[in-house]
């Protein structure tokens, strides 16, 4: 997923829900296998304040409710 790290960072833009919503779960995985978040949120390129702000309004979103929410 740095592919999107590197797209984002290079047009300035704000992360999408759907990208949120992938790195949460990539942030997921490699908590599980013992990293810090502290190194994933550097590699992520956000800080850990912002880790927890999308994870309290992303966390428990799927994609395809994040996509029925844009229909709206």
């Amino acid at each position: 997923m740095s592919w999107i790290l590197e797209e984002v960072k290079m047009n300035q833009k704000q992360f999408t829900a759907e990208q949120i919503i992938v790195l949460l779960r990539e942030a997921d995985v490699k908590l599980s296998r013992g990293r810090n978040l502290a190194q994933i949120c550097r590699e992520m390129g956000i800080t850990e304040q912002s880790y927890y702000r999308c994870r309290r309004e992303y966390g428990e979103m799927k994609a395809a409710r994040i996509k029925g929410l844009k229909e709206l």
